[in-house]
């Protein structure tokens, strides 16, 4: 399947490939677009459009697009899932930005990534080590016992 969002992607702009490539969609195909043309390509594709004004998953309730999409493919019981939501959550919510330690370093790193790699898919596949990263680290919280 097809997915499509806007180009120069940062935080949740990376986490939702991440997310839909690891659990949703494997074989996805994500297409970066002009802002103006997310609407229009994912409708001549047969797309799912995400995290642009209008998109089918987008910000909503409160909640950043990642976690919508966790929320519609039922993947919120995931503890360790749920954990990386609220630090993606914490870097893409302007107001949120202090929810979680880790959302500013987050954050970081996804304003960074904009500098440092002009490709956009390119970027992704960067990035992507990150949120494995972070989900292997987010695993291990939910594994220590409780003290």
């Amino acid at each position: 399947m097809k997915w499509v969002t806007r180009a120069r992607p940062k935080t949740d702009r990376l986490a939702c490939p991440w997310l839909i490539r690891n659990f949703i969609d494997p074989e996805a195909e994500i297409l970066y677009v002009k802002n103006d043309q997310v609407l229009t390509v994912a409708a001549e594709q047969g797309a799912h459009s995400f995290d642009a004004p209008g998109a089918e998953y987008d910000h909503r309730d409160g909640r950043c697009t990642f976690e919508v999409l966790l929320a519609a493919y039922h993947l919120d019981a995931d503890a360790s899932l749920a954990r990386l939501a609220r630090i993606v959550h914490a870097a893409d919510i302007d107001e949120d930005i202090d929810t979680h330690p880790a959302g500013p370093g987050l954050r970081a790193i996804g304003l960074g990534g904009l500098e440092v790699e002009v490709d956009d898919h390119r970027l992704l596949e960067r990035a992507s080590f990150v949120y494995d990263a972070l989900y292997a680290w987010c695993r291990q919280q939910d594994m220590k016992p409780a003290v």
